[in-house]
C-alpha cells in the first residue's frame, strides 16, 4: 500500500485505508488483500460462497485478526488470486501467506 489511502468499496459503504508505517503489517496487508477480492464480483461472490463469510461480518470483523485470517486463508488457498493480490499491493505471494499465518496466531 504505497498510497496515502486507499479507496475499497464494501457493498454500499466506502472504507478509506491509511496506509500503515510498515508495507508488511499482516493487518494492513490483509485489509488491502480484501480490497482487491472485493474489485471482482466474481472474486467476491467466491470469497463469500467459499468461507461462509457475509458482508455484514467482513464490515464488522476489519479489525478482527480472526476475519482477516480468514482472508488471507481464502487467497492462500487458490494460488492465481494470492499472485494476482501480492502484485497489486506489490509484494511478494509469501509476504502475504505469512501474514496469514501471523493473523492466525
Amino acid at each position: 500500500m504505497r498510497f496515502a489511502s486507499n479507496l475499497y468499496a464494501l457493498g454500499k459503504s466506502l472504507t478509506i485505508l491509511r496506509a500503515s508505517s510498515s508495507p508488511t503489517d499482516p493487518a494492513a496487508l490483509a485489509l488491502g488483500a480484501l480490497g482487491w477480492l472485493l474489485e471482482s464480483e466474481t472474486r467476491a461472490d467466491r470469497l463469500l460462497a467459499l468461507t461462509g463469510l457475509t458482508p455484514d461480518v467482513l464490515r464488522a470483523g476489519l479489525g478482527d485478526p480472526g476475519v482477516l485470517g480468514a482472508v488471507l486463508d481464502f487467497l492462500s488457498a487458490h494460488e492465481p488470486d494470492l499472485i494476482g493480490a501480492a502484485e497489486a499491493l506489490g509484494v511478494a505471494p509469501e509476504v502475504l501467506a505469512a501474514a496469514g499465518e501471523s493473523l492466525a496466531r
